[in-house]
């Protein structure tokens, strides 16, 4: 028979390769001694870990306006609402997404009309974060813990507090709470003067190493013309937080020295004042701040509105009557605030009307008067009442925990920043 180079070249291997598998034969491994069942189950493998699904989805950034829910927000985004239903099901999810706050960003991964990711910021240091899986939703609670540390600035005006608390590394939250400790003394539209002078140690607010914001004041020290004011934070054992002079005094009084924040004054209290509009001599009971249409107003103390509509040259007046003999009016106003009508009670600070030029006014700015037992005084120098001094129970517990920061800001504020 014959065979061909490449048949017989074959032949020839498959032979040698039968020989090497008989010279190297492998014995089968030993059975374990151990009785198996005629009938075993087959082994079986480990579960599978949930998969995140994870679609080429949109996301979507939503501002929350105000009174907007989940489920409108679900209804303009045409999103299932079922979906929603699925979410506030979830063990302790349902109070998380059922009060929103106006201005927070909420994220939402979604495609089709179904929802696939949803995250939001529950805290400073919290965020919420629900998933779709292949089981369904699951939320989680990021932990991003903020980081404390207390910083102690000092500065000089020499045109704006703002400037000069940017100028000294604080943020414009200090500033506000620098205006709103001393407000009861000093009129920071007024008062305030080049070469004035602060210290402030306050909370600075970082997470993972990257600022946040300024957090609450501890102590301060404003020195206003040659004159210091000083104020240091206390929590007492109620949970209550206030400010108070080294000595335990509250440095709340009963009136605020002026109802706006931050605005210029265009006329004081002058009782021989010419009038801009009439053109002849007639008395100015009382301060005049400058301030764009529509800005706040605030009550300056405690009191029940005796009066509110319009009144002659005032235009539209809110008129609030305090204790002990105590009237404030505002005039010009462009509208009143929710609620204000006679006999509503209001708190010191509440927003109460909105500047405006109602009545005689050549432009927007808020006519302020301050009468005591119907005598006009000039609400910039009136003497105010004190407000409560600290809980004797508490004066001890005060003056332990605020020494340290007192010296401090003792050591801060030195004398460069007295001596002016």
């Amino acid at each position: 028979m014959r065979v061909s180079f490449r048949s017989g070249v074959s032949i020839a291997l498959l032979i040698c390769a039968i020989g090497v598998l008989a010279w190297l034969r492998v014995e089968p491994a030993p059975v374990s001694a151990r009785p198996v069942a005629a009938a075993a189950a087959p082994l079986v493998e480990p579960a599978p870990v949930a998969q995140t699904v994870s679609p080429a989805a949109d996301t979507s950034e939503v501002i929350v306006s105000r009174n907007d829910t989940l489920d409108g927000i679900f209804r303009r985004m045409k999103l299932d609402l079922a979906d929603l239903a699925s979410l506030r099901g979830l063990p302790d999810l349902k109070a998380r997404l059922d009060r929103l706050r106006p201005g927070e960003v909420l994220k939402l991964l979604h495609r089709d009309g179904s929802l696939f990711g949803f995250e939001r910021q529950l805290s400073p240091s919290e965020t919420l974060k629900v998933v779709r899986e292949d089981a369904g939703f699951r939320a989680d609670v990021l932990e991003n813990p903020l980081e404390i540390r207390e910083r102690t600035v000092r500065g000089v005006i020499d045109s704006s507090l703002f400037e000069a608390v940017a100028a000294a590394g604080a943020h414009d939250q200090t500033a506000f709470a620098l205006s709103e400790i001393f407000g009861w003394d000093i009129d920071f539209m007024l008062d305030i003067q080049p070469g004035d002078s602060f210290v402030v140690t306050y909370e600075e607010i970082r997470q993972d190493g990257a600022y946040i914001k300024d957090g609450p004041v501890l102590a301060a020290a404003f020195v206003n013309q040659g004159r210091e004011y000083r104020a240091v934070r206390y929590t007492d054992p109620t949970g209550a937080v206030r400010y108070y002079t080294p000595e335990g005094l509250s440095v709340y009084k009963a009136f605020l020295r002026a109802p706006l924040q931050f605005s210029r004054v265009s006329s004081r209290f002058n009782m021989s004042r010419r009038h801009p509009i009439l053109n002849r001599i007639r008395a100015h009971k009382g301060v005049d701040y400058a301030a764009p249409t529509g800005t706040p107003v605030r009550a300056a103390g405690d009191g029940r509105v005796q009066f509110a509509g319009r009144k002659g040259g005032y235009g539209n007046v809110l008129e609030l009557n305090h204790s002990r003999g105590v009237v404030t009016r505002y005039g010009h106003l462009s509208r009143f605030a929710s609620g204000m009508r006679v006999g509503r009670r209001v708190t010191q600070g509440t927003v109460i009307a909105y500047v405006g030029m109602t009545g005689l006014a050549t432009g927007p700015h808020l006519h302020y008067e301050f009468q005591l037992n119907g005598a006009y005084k000039n609400p910039q120098t009136v003497k105010l009442t004190e407000a409560t001094p600290i809980d004797a129970r508490w004066l001890d517990d005060f003056r332990k925990q605020s020494a340290p920061r007192l010296a401090a800001l003792e050591y801060s504020l030195g004398p460069a920043l007295v001596a002016r």
